[in-house]
């Protein structure tokens, strides 16, 4: 058989970039970006390190009775979800809502980009950062509170991994529905409270009555934290896992649903 061969673009046509190369290029100029932002930066950076241990005084020996969990397991899964909430979710949604007003989104749509290209290098930074700060909190609060290595590893991973991809989906949806870049900011603050207070980031579910734990069970974050502590505690059942898996993706599909078909590139005029 002849060799296939592939002959270079035209003169005067510039040559078509591959997708990761376009990921990649968006995702530096992302980042330039998002450190000149110094309030968003500091909510991505600081906010989640300070929370779990202010959370951590909330939280006692009494409270945690009859459940079964340490302060530690209590504190670890939160801590990862406020790196989730605030590196991820709250810095992205100022981040698209600001990248449409300013026309950045509908310019980016005008080269080789595709539209989920576009949503994705965004992301990016925001993600880098939030595991790069997960890894820092696990480090951390496992040394202080003498946790000990997680005994099912991968349901932690995947709890992290399904919540980071919820939380962009959600920062997404969460811009489309709102007007401006200042209104994006208010519309994300009740999220993030329902998330903190009903995920069982900051109390765990255990402690609720049965019929206002089983309504939290069904937010977004819920399966992500379960996976999450069921990781350390390595104490989930086949069913548990499947519950909180299959919740957690329903919530992402629901959201993928929602930001292609109301997601906006340019302002309202």
């Amino acid at each position: 058989m002849s060799a296939v061969t592939t002959s270079p673009a035209p003169a005067g046509q510039p040559e078509r970039t591959r997708p990761l190369g376009r990921l990649a290029a968006l995702a530096r100029a992302e980042l330039a970006l998002l450190v000149r932002s110094k309030g968003v930066m500091f909510a991505a950076l600081f906010v989640p390190f300070a929370l779990p241990f202010s959370v951590a005084q909330t939280v006692d020996d009494d409270t945690l009775k009859g459940t079964g969990l340490t302060l530690g397991l209590v504190l670890l899964p939160g801590a990862i979800g406020f790196s989730l909430l605030f590196a991820v979710y709250s810095s992205l949604v100022t981040i698209y809502a600001t990248r449409r007003d300013e026309l950045v989104l509908k310019r980016l749509r005008t080269g080789e980009l595709r539209d989920n290209e576009i949503l994705a290098g965004t992301a990016v930074p925001s993600v880098i950062i939030g595991l790069a700060q997960s890894a820092v909190l696990i480090v951390a609060v496992t040394a202080l509170l003498d946790i000990g290595a997680p005994k099912a590893p991968h349901l932690a991973v995947l709890g992290i991994l399904i919540g980071i991809v919820l939380m962009v989906v959600l920062a997404a949806l969460t811009s489309a529905l709102s007007r401006t870049a200042e209104s994006a900011q208010v519309m994300a603050m009740p999220v993030l409270l329902v998330l903190m207070l009903g995920s069982g980031m900051v109390v765990p579910l255990e402690v609720f009555p049965d019929s206002l734990a089983s309504v939290c069970e069904r937010l977004p974050l819920t399966g992500a934290m379960t996976l999450i502590r069921g990781g350390w505690t390595g104490e989930l059942s086949g069913g548990d896992i499947l519950t909180a898996a299959v919740t957690s993706l329903a919530w992402i599909a629901l959201s993928l649903f929602a930001v292609r078909r109301w997601f906006r590139w340019e302002p309202r005029r």
